[in-house]
């Protein structure tokens, strides 16, 4: 379900049994369920109310003030990697989009040190509770998008593989950072409970120069232990890393120095320091020995990783989704009531993304993380042969719903119309029902959605757009604005109307209003034969006041000849004909005169109603008319006759 911009209708609904109540409900872009409720009206963002009715929203993410910040800065990353063409090289090809992933990561990261902030400022024990489980989820994302970035994108081989899934669990692990501030800022740090077990916990992460620090002081204060201790930095010391060297080369080091360990294990050189003797376990990775220190590890992932260290640092990535499986049942010892983030990242190392993918769509209630994740493994040619039954593949379709979620929010919708031009089967066409079920509550947003259709070549949305915009004005009184989105849609029915309108106000008021756009119409006066109209007419004012009479009469004829104006605007072009006609010079030639009478005669004999207002309409006393008609009719002759002097006095 979607939010609306707005609060839905109130309708009341009669006859429902026992029950007379008010129901309110609207239809926005997606579904919405409406129940009666006694709830007061709140400002609780899951629960909103009006009337006796409330409506519920599951994509409350788009209205996060931190959360839009996600969507934006993201939005640019997607765009920015669909206008990148194919690198000629694969290799400069990978880096583009394993920088493209790690910049996702890093606006993930940003949004959630913000969320957290705000969380940790919230005095609303509620609120503050759910910016909280937000921090979660955003936590739970990078978690999973770090791994698919490691296992898909990197595509990391052995050796390498190990020491990047290192750097995941050191990035995803804070239990032994808090232990390390606990202990550091103890009295005496070399007493505390958990001193050895931070050094454990460093080993389990192969810190092992912090793990050595440790063993330093140690060392420093216990002379019993002193040998121990260097014995046992020396082992720390001499781990093989994974670097330059060759997987054969690599595989000896560690052999031989595994070797050494459990030479040291089988001669007893730690019997006196049970702590130390584990340590040296660890190294040796015997399984028991982890188990009883998963606590320092929180999670059967760490656990894997840290498994792996110490027995097959070179595990590959066909491998490694063995190991996950028997690390989660050993981890939680048989239980099956895994959690879904576990199932994501099962699913992950088992390399079935698209079982990644249905599963976090399961666990998050917006579409950002699979629908960008999706579309960057594409780039990455993982989901070329992968269609879905309905005609579209994964991409697209996971595009569009994230994309249709944009289209809910009253700025967000912007962002979707990119997603949309960027799915190449559907897009245009849930483009265009986006646009033309968007709410158009203000003109800017109306001329934001124009242009965007314009670009893209939408007529029929542009029309509609341009139609639905020109109603509003003109229930608004707006005639110009009104005017100014007909002429634009180019429907010429509704230019009509309202010029019929701009008439009506001028027989009412004696003026136009928005006179800059009439005077400006220029070619778009030709869109109907009645907006034609206006703009001469308006024209004909303009002679008028410049004192161009002759001109203005010329045009003033040719306006009621031309039959353009409405039978009941006749009466008002012959009256302005009047000034004219009780000019001291003869405006208006014989022959001009007996048009003026014909077409009086023609209106005469109409009987067309005046544009007027019902009440202007029935205070008219037609006596009023017909004085108005004999003035004219009394103009005309004294004019024909003062024409015909003047044409016969020329002649002689």
């Amino acid at each position: 379900m979607e939010r609306l911009d707005e609060q839905p209708a109130e309708t009341l609904v009669q006859g429902l049994g026992r029950w007379n109540t008010h129901i309110g409900f609207s239809w926005g872009p997606g579904e919405l369920l409406l129940f009666e409720t006694q709830y007061p009206k709140t400002d609780n963002a899951h629960l909103a109310t009006s009337g006796h009715i409330a409506f519920l929203r599951n994509d409350d993410d788009l209205y996060s003030p931190v959360l839009r910040k996600l969507f934006n800065e993201s939005h640019g990353i997607f765009v920015g990697l669909q206008k990148s063409g194919e690198e000629a090289s694969s290799r400069t090809r990978k880096a583009q989009l394993v920088h493209v992933s790690k910049h996702y990561r890093s606006v993930l990261q940003a949004c959630m040190q913000e969320m957290h902030k705000v969380a940790s400022s919230t005095r609303d024990a509620t609120q503050s509770a759910k910016y909280i489980e937000q921090v979660s989820i955003l936590s739970a994302m990078e978690l999973c998008w770090n791994l698919c970035e490691i296992l898909f994108i990197e595509g990391a081989t052995a050796g390498s593989l190990l020491v990047l899934l290192l750097d995941w669990i050191r990035l995803h692990s804070s239990d032994i950072d808090n232990i390390a501030e606990e202990v550091l800022k103890s009295e005496s740090p070399l007493k505390h409970d958990k001193f050895w077990d931070l050094i454990t916990g460093y080993v389990l992460q192969a810190r092992m120069d912090e793990a050595r620090q440790l063993l330093a002081k140690e060392a420093a204060v216990s002379p019993s232990n002193r040998s121990m201790c260097r014995v046992l930095d020396d082992l720390l010391k001499k781990m093989p890393r994974f670097n330059s060297q060759t997987l054969t080369e690599f595989e000896l080091k560690w052999q031989h120095w595994r070797e050494e360990c459990e030479r040291h294990l089988q001669c007893e050189t730690f019997s006196s320091s049970p702590h130390m003797q584990t340590i040296c376990k660890v190294l040796l990775g015997a399984e028991d020995t982890l188990l009883e220190k998963k606590e320092l590890m929180g999670t059967w992932y760490h656990f894997l990783v840290s498994q792996l260290l110490f027995t097959h640092p070179t595990v590959t990535l066909a491998e490694i989704h063995s190991y996950a499986q028997s690390s989660l049942d050993v981890f939680y010892a048989g239980d099956s009531s895994s959690e879904p983030l576990d199932n994501v990242l099962l699913a992950a190392f088992e390399l079935d993304i698209h079982q990644v993918i249905k599963e976090f769509s399961i666990v998050t209630n917006n579409w950002w993380f699979v629908a960008h994740l999706t579309d960057l493994l594409d780039h990455c040619q993982l989901f070329q042969s992968h269609n879905l039954y309905f005609g579209t593949n994964m991409r697209e379709h996971l595009l569009l719903e994230y994309a249709s979620g944009l289209f809910s929010h009253h700025s967000l919708w912007q962002l979707g119309v990119d997603y949309l031009d960027y799915c190449p089967e559907l897009g245009r066409v849930y483009l265009e029902l986006h646009m033309e079920r968007i709410s158009l509550s203000t003109e800017r947003k109306a001329l934001k959605a124009l242009r965007i259709c314009e670009q893209r070549q939408m007529t029929e949305q542009v029309r509609s757009i341009c139609k639905t915009m020109a109603m509003q004005a003109m229930s608004n009184r707006r005639l110009g604005s009104a005017l100014s989105w007909s002429i634009r849609a180019k429907d010429a029915a509704f230019a009509t109307l309202i010029s019929d309108r701009f008439l009506k106000d001028y027989c009412e008021r004696g003026r136009f209003s928005d006179l800059d756009l009439i005077d400006n119409l220029g070619p778009a006066m030709l869109l109907s034969d009645r907006l034609t109209f206006l703009g001469k007419y308006q024209e004909f004012h303009r002679m008028y006041n410049d004192q161009q009479f002759e001109d203005a009469a010329c045009l003033l004829l040719s306006l009621m000849t031309a039959r353009i104006a409405p039978c009941s605007f006749w009466l008002t072009l012959l009256l302005d004909a009047l000034p004219l006609l009780e000019q001291q010079q003869v405006i208006f030639s014989a022959e001009q005169t007996y048009q003026l009478m014909s077409c009086l005669e023609d209106r005469t004999a109409a009987k067309c109603e005046p544009i007027q207002s019902e009440e202007n309409r029935r205070s008219q006393d037609s006596s009023i008319e017909n004085t108005k008609i004999e003035m004219l009719r009394l103009a005309l002759s004294r004019n024909l006759a003062r024409a015909i002097v003047k044409e016969g006095t020329a002649q002689t």
